[in-house]
């Protein structure tokens, strides 16, 4: 992000600087007192953004705080427990690992990264407990990664949330973009890590490594450790019925998409209350946490929005897109939404600010194709080099064989996958 960030200031300030040696004062505003005026609009408009953010998500992480305390993460966890003990044979059904994993995953299909990194970290440190080549990413670790950038999507929150504040007709509408692309993305990941991992020999470094104790004491308790799930019958049922949502989002997404955010939060208080859950003081409390958020991603907003503000004004935007245009628009990838292909596997707030900078442009905005295409790429891919770094950072493994290599192939999906829906729902 450092690189990028320079990048797109000293480009766009050599460019300006490039126009202004030329530019008669005749000819109206000069091209570096456009660049000084791009640079406090966008400074000012990346608050605003954020405050208007507030509401929005504070109401999005309240619902799924009272989805959490009804153990919806539990339910969906046990449902798919039969799948990971086939995708994981090298993890006993009963190991701790197993279970969380589970909850990580079930975190992210819910779009709850918050929770979802926490147990996350434990998996990898229950995983790293297994793995005989201390130092070395095994095969189990590999796939879980691969699958945690990819994870299937059920309700990208985050990117709602985003397409509310910036007065979209219709928030939701990206719900069957995103469950398809991310659908696609973790079946490329799965086989790209089984198709890999015979060309990644495990080699030892003869320098084992211990997990202290102590380092599993802030994680959260695993719910899952005692080994219950629901019979094999029933998530079998559970996971063809989800199979079969993904045509049926495609095919009447646009006349179930209204529905979508009023019905879910009548949905999840019902849940709530069903399960006994305090649903007022627990949307309060996440409600809390969702303000204290938006509040936080100000400085990052700031940031990349004056950058890319800069790249605007000085017209070296102007100047990319046209080289790249050609290339890349009859395949359905305009030249505005490349960047944001490019960014998203880099920095999840530069790729942030970038869909926040094209759904606030009046030439774009969050319902046109673009703007559908690039909520999608956002919702539908994760930080992968950011997630690399942090969960195996927690156990020391500098040696990520195929992990890497997986987890792009499917970013790559992803993307595909997101021009591929985008172009068939919203021609």
């Amino acid at each position: 992000m450092n690189t990028l960030f320079s990048i797109l200031v000293l480009v766009s300030f050599l460019t300006a600087g490039y126009r202004q040696w030329g530019w008669v004062a005749e000819n109206g505003t000069g091209p570096m007192e456009l660049l000084t005026t791009a640079m406090v609009e966008s400074a000012t408009t990346s608050v605003t953004l954020a405050l208007g953010l507030v509401g929005v998500m504070a109401l999005f992480l309240g619902l799924m705080k009272v989805a959490e305390k009804g153990g919806i993460l539990l339910l969906l966890a046990r449902l798919i427990r039969p799948l990971m003990v086939r995708l994981f044979p090298d993890v006993p059904a009963e190991h701790p690992a197993m279970g969380a994993m589970i909850m990580n995953m079930s975190a992210n299909a819910m779009g709850l990264g918050n929770a979802a990194t926490p147990f996350g970290i434990r998996a990898m440190q229950e995983l790293d407990r297994l793995n005989t080549t201390k130092g070395t990413a095994t095969n189990a670790m590999a796939l879980f990664l691969a699958i945690n950038t990819s994870s299937v999507t059920l309700l990208p929150t985050t990117v709602i949330a985003l397409r509310a504040s910036v007065h979209s007709q219709n928030p939701a509408a990206i719900l069957p973009t995103t469950l398809f692309a991310t659908f696609c993305s973790t079946l490329v990941a799965i086989v790209a890590v089984k198709g890999l991992q015979r060309f990644f020999p495990v080699q030892s470094n003869g320098s084992p490594a211990v997990v202290e104790p102590a380092t599993l004491s802030s994680m959260p308790d695993d719910p899952l450790e005692d080994g219950q799930g629901y019979p094999p019958w029933v998530s079998t049922m559970a996971l063809v019925g989800f199979a079969g949502l993904i045509p049926l989002t495609i095919l009447f997404g646009r006349s179930i998409s209204p529905w979508v955010i009023p019905g879910l939060m009548v949905g999840i208080l019902l849940f709530g209350i069903v399960r006994r859950v305090a649903v007022y003081e627990a949307f309060v409390e996440g409600a809390r946490e969702g303000f204290d958020v938006a509040v936080r991603i100000i400085p990052y907003l700031v940031a990349i929005l004056v950058a890319i503000g800069m790249f605007r004004a000085s017209l070296a935007m102007d100047a990319l897109v046209a080289f790249i245009a050609p290339w890349t628009a009859p395949w359905g990838l305009p030249a505005e939404a490349l960047p944001m292909a490019l960014l998203r596997p880099l920095s999840g707030s530069g790729a942030y600010g970038l869909m926040a900078s094209l759904l606030q442009d009046p030439a774009i905005g969050p319902d046109s194709y673009t703007g559908m295409l690039v909520s999608t790429i956002q919702g539908s891919s994760e930080t992968t080099f950011y997630v690399l770094a942090v969960y195996f950072g927690a156990v020391g493994v500098n040696k990520m064989r195929h992990t890497l290599m997986a987890a792009l192939v499917a970013d790559v999906a992803a993307v595909i996958a997101s021009v591929a829906i985008c172009t068939w729902l919203f021609p």
